[in-house]
C-alpha cells in the first residue's frame, strides 16, 4: 500500500494540449467499439485514491439515458488555480493532455508511484467524446462545480455551490458518451459488474457498488473482498474440481538491496490452482488494470511456475524416461488470478489490454519461483498431485503428436539441407523461422529454442512469384526448400486435390523473420506475395506470422536506488519518439540515455534476438489475415504492386499517396 502523502494541490499538476489529438483519432486513446474503456478511464481514477488509502467506497451509476457517473469519497480534485495554466487544476485535468499528478515516479512519498492511470490523457478521453460531462468535488469546505459540452467545451465555469462538512470530500463524474464516436454508445454492464468485482479484490479496503437504472429506480450490486484475492479466487473456481490445494503468494521489493533491476515496492500477488474440468480462470492486472489479453507479466507467472514444477518431478524422480514436459503441459489447466504492482510499465496501446513490458517476465518469475518451490517442499502430497496431472498431459500430447507423420520420400524425410530443424515432432507447439542471408540465420540459430523452433535461412531476396504457375515454382531452390521444410506443396485457393492437403504441415508457426528495414520490408512483400498467391490455404488456417524485431535499442542509465539501469527497445523512429517522450515525462535526464540502431539482424546478439524477436514471452509477432470481405480486394492490391505489366499504376499511386507511407530510407 502506497504511503500517504502530506499535500496534493494544484501545483503537484503537471502539464506534459487541448483535446483535438483524440478527436481526430479517437481509436488511438480508447476502444471505438463501445463508451466501456471512457468509464473505465474514470472509474481507474477514483480506484488510485483507493489505492493511495484515502477513498473508502467507489460507486457507479449507469442511467438510462446512456450517460454514466462515479463517485468516490477521495480527497476531491484540487480546485485551486494551476500555477502555470491559471484556470484550475480540476479544468486542467480535463482538458490538457499528459496532465496529473502520477508522473512523480522519483518521489517515494507520492501515493501514485504506482497507480493504474499513468499516461496522463485518461478523463480528458470521456470528456472529449461526450455531449455533456458534469464534474462534483466535495473539498475545502465547499461543493464545488464544473460542467463541460460539445466534446470538452467549458459550459459551466467552476464554481462553489455550497458549503460542505470541512471532513467530506470526494469527486463525482457523469458524462453523456458522443454517439458518433462509438459503434455502439451503450455501455456494457456486465464488463463493469466483472471490473468493479476484480476491483474490489485487488481493493480489500474498498467497497465497490454498481447501480443501473430500471424503470426510473436504481438496482445496485455491491462487492467488498475483506480477504482480498483468497475470497476472491475460492469463488471464481468454485465447482471446477480443483486436484490440490490452491497456492496464494504476495512479494514485493522491499529495498533496493533485494534486487539490481527493480524498484522498492514493485512486486506481485497471485491465486494458483489446478483444476480437472471447466474453463480456465485466467485474469491478471497491472496497477489493478485489467490485462485481458495476458502480456509479459503472465509470462513470468508461467515461467516460474514451470521451473518450479519441472525441480520438483525431478527431485522426486517421476518423470519418465523419453518423456519431456514443456511449458503448456504445466500451465493447461492451471486456473490464476495475477495482479503486479510496476513503476513503469508499457502497455499495448491506450487501451491497456496487454502488458508488453519485457521486464515483467523476469520480475514476475523472481517472485513466484522461490515461493513456490517452497510451498511444493512443504505440501509434497499436493505437489505430486498437481505433477501427476501435468504428467498426464504430456503423455496425451505426446501420444497426439505421433499421429502426425512427417513429410516422407522411400521411407526418409526430404528436408532442404539448409534446415536447421528443431527437436520436437510436435507440429502444434513447432515454429519454423524463415530468415534471409547467412548472418540473420546464424544468429537466430544460435538464440533459437532448439526444442521447438527451426531455422531456414534463404540465399539473397526471394523470387516475385506473383505471376508464376505452380508447377514451375520448384524450379527455385529457395522456394523449393520452403515448400520441402514446411510439408505443404503449392496450390491454389480453394483447391481440393492433395496439393491442398495441410495434413504434412510440419510447423504450425511460421514466421516471416526480415531486418526492421526497407530491405527487409521488401523481402516480406515478397513472401507474403509468394504464401498469398501459393500457399493461400496456410493463411486461411492461421499459420504465416510476421515476426517483428526492433530497430532501436535504448539503454536508460541508472538514477540511485530508485531507479535502475534498463534496456528498451523500439521497432521504428514513431515508437523510438514515444519512448524518449516518456522517459523525459519520467524525468530522465535529457540526452543521458543513448540509442543503438541495428542494421540487421545478424548485429543483434544471441541474447538480445532471443529477448526481442523469439522468445514467445517477450516477442511481438503479427499474424496474417485475409478478411472474409477482402479477398478481392487484397488480391487487387497484390496485382497492382507486384504484377509487371503494372509499372504505370505503381507509379501513379505512389505520387498519389506516397506521401501517407511512413518509410525509413535513412
Amino acid at each position: 500500500m502506497a504511503t500517504k502523502s502530506r499535500g496534493y494541490n494544484a501545483e503537484d499538476i503537471e502539464i506534459l494540449e487541448d483535446l483535438s489529438p483524440i478527436l481526430h483519432r479517437p481509436g488511438m486513446y480508447t476502444d471505438p467499439i463501445n463508451p466501456n474503456h471512457a468509464l473505465v478511464e474514470v472509474i481507474d481514477n477514483a480506484s488510485d485514491e483507493g489505492l493511495a488509502g484515502f477513498a473508502k467506497n467507489v460507486a457507479v451509476i449507469l442511467y438510462e439515458d446512456g450517460s454514466a457517473s462515479v463517485e468516490d469519497d477521495g480527497r476531491g480534485i484540487p480546485v485551486d488555480i494551476h500555477p502555470k495554466k491559471k484556470i484550475p487544476a480540476v479544468q486542467v485535468i480535463f482538458t490538457t493532455l499528459h496532465s496529473g499528478g502520477k508522473f512523480r515516479k522519483t518521489d517515494k512519498e507520492s501515493v501514485y508511484r504506482i497507480a493504474g492511470g499513468l499516461h496522463g490523457v485518461g478523463v480528458c478521453v470521456p470528456n472529449a467524446l461526450s455531449t455533456r460531462l458534469e464534474v462534483e468535488v466535495k473539498r475545502e469546505g465547499g461543493l464545488h462545480r464544473l460542467v463541460f459540452h460539445n466534446n470538452g467545451q467549458v459550459k459551466e465555469a467552476l464554481r462553489k455551490v455550497k458549503a460542505v462538512a470541512a471532513r467530506e470530500t470526494g469527486t463525482t463524474i457523469r458524462f453523456w458518451p458522443d454517439p458518433k464516436y462509438f459503434d455502439s454508445a451503450k455501455i456494457v454492464t456486465s464488463d463493469i459488474a466483472a471490473l468493479l468485482r476484480a476491483k474490489a479484490m485487488l481493493l480489500p479496503g474498498v467497497r465497490f457498488t454498481l447501480g443501473v437504472e430500471k424503470a426510473g429506480r436504481i438496482e445496485t450490486q455491491t462487492w467488498h473482498f475483506p480477504e482480498g484475492i483468497k475470497g476472491y479466487f475460492q469463488g471464481a473456481i468454485e465447482g471446477l474440481g480443483t486436484v490440490a490445494d490452491t497456492f496464494f503468494g504476495e512479494r514485493y521489493i522491499s529495498a533496493q538491496s533485494e534486487s539490481d533491476s527493480f524498484s522498492e515496492g514493485e512486486g506481485a500477488l497471485w491465486a494458483l490452482a489446478w483444476t480437472v474440468e471447466g474453463e480456465v480462470v485466467a485474469e491478471s492486472y497491472v496497477n489493478m488494470i485489467p490485462t485481458r489479453q495476458g502480456g509479459t507479466h503472465v509470462a513470468g507467472l508461467r515461467e516460474g511456475v514451470y521451473a518450479a514444477i519441472r525441480n520438483f518431478i525431478e527431485h522426486h524422480e517421476m518423470g519418465q524416461r523419453g518423456l519431456k514436459i514443456v511449458p503448456e503441459d504445466v500451465w493447461s489447466r492451471v486456473s490464476y488470478v495475477l495482479a503486479v504492482k510496476m513503476l513503469d510499465p508499457q502497455f499495448k496501446g491506450q487501451v491497456k489490454n496487454e502488458l508488453i513490458y519485457r521486464d515483467a517476465v523476469k520480475l514476475v518469475g523472481q517472485m513466484v519461483r522461490d515461493p513456490f518451490e517452497l510451498w511444493l517442499s512443504q505440501h509434497v502430497d499436493e505437489g505430486k498431485r498437481i505433477a501427476e496431472l501435468c504428467i498426464r498431459q504430456a503423455l496425451a500430447r505426446t501420444r497426439a503428436a505421433q499421429k502426425v507423420e512427417r513429410r516422407k520420400s522411400t521411407g526418409v524425410a526430404v528436408l532442404p539441407g539448409k534446415l536447421t530443424d528443431c527437436a520436437s515432432d510436435d507440429p502444434e507447439r513447432n515454429e519454423l523461422f524463415i530468415v534471409e542471408g547467412d548472418s540473420a540465420g546464424g544468429s537466430a540459430k544460435q538464440a533459437r529454442d532448439k526444442e521447438f523452433q527451426a531455422v531456414l535461412p534463404l540465399k539473397g531476396k526471394p523470387k516475385n512469384t506473383w505471376q508464376d504457375q505452380p508447377e514451375s515454382l520448384y524450379a527455385n531452390k529457395e522456394i523449393e526448400a520452403i515448400a520441402l521444410a514446411i510439408g505443404v506443396d503449392p496450390h491454389r485457393k480453394g483447391a481440393t486435390d492433395s496439393t491442398g492437403d495441410l495434413s504434412g504441415l510440419r510447423y504450425h508457426k511460421i514466421v516471416i523473420l526480415a531486418d526492421a528495414d526497407v530491405d527487409g520490408s521488401h523481402i516480406q512483400v515478397l513472401l507474403l506475395t509468394l504464401f498469398f498467391k501459393h500457399f493461400p490455404k496456410l493463411i486461411d488456417a492461421g499459420r504465416v506470422y510476421v515476426a517483428q524485431p526492433p530497430l532501436f535499442r535504448i539503454d536508460v542509465p541508472g538514477a540511485g536506488k530508485g531507479r535502475p539501469a534498463r534496456k528498451l527497445y523500439a521497432l521504428d523512429k514513431g515508437e523510438l519518439d514515444a519512448i524518449e517522450a516518456k522517459l523525459a515525462d519520467e524525468g530522465v535526464k535529457n540526452d543521458s540515455w543513448t540509442v543503438s540502431r541495428f542494421k540487421g539482424l545478424g548485429e543483434m546478439s544471441p541474447e538480445q534476438l532471443w529477448e526481442t524477436t523469439l522468445n514467445p514471452d517477450t516477442r511481438r509477432m503479427l499474424p496474417v489475415q485475409v478478411e472474409a470481405d477482402g479477398l478481392e480486394t487484397d488480391a487487387g492490391v497484390f496485382e497492382m504492386m507486384m504484377a509487371k505489366e503494372n509499372a504505370s499504376q505503381r507509379r501513379e499511386w505512389m505520387e498519389t499517396y506516397g506521401n501517407l507511407v511512413d518509410a525509413d530510407i535513412s
